[in-house]
């Protein structure tokens, strides 16, 4: 279970908000993970007008998880945006994440049905830049 549920949605809202389109299947998958963190419609909708700020996250598994949820919060209407890679770096940035990391990942999710890259992979991407 997440520590702080509401600051992972209100990331997630961040990045699906970031190219000015809010699409009908951002907004079910959304709701879907409030649903399974507990959290109520009302308060989604307070998340949307009232984000609360990042957690801080210490472990490098905590990093890369949330990082790639918002990776895969980028993909979900099948488009990456310039303002969304923008909005991933940022986050990634503010994980001690480099942008490069981010091009990488997104470059190997277009290889995969639905974005969803191995996990494998993924640490593989991790460890080129952080070994």
């Amino acid at each position: 279970m997440e520590k702080n549920p509401k600051s992972l949605l209100s990331d997630l809202i961040i990045m699906i908000k970031a190219d000015g389109v809010i699409r009908p299947s951002e907004i079910e998958l959304i709701q879907k993970l409030a649903n399974r963190l507990g959290i109520s419609n009302e308060e989604i909708a307070e998340l949307f007008t009232n984000p609360q700020p990042s957690q801080a996250l210490y472990s490098e598994v905590d990093r890369i998880t949330h990082f790639y949820r918002l990776a895969l919060m980028m993909q979900v209407d099948k488009e990456s945006h310039k303002s969304e890679v923008t909005a991933l770096k940022n986050f990634g940035l503010k994980m001690g994440i480099r942008p490069i990391v981010a091009d990488q990942i997104i470059k190997k999710m277009e290889q995969y049905n639905g974005g969803v890259v191995p996990p494998e992979e993924l640490l593989r991407i991790f460890k080129i830049y952080y070994n």
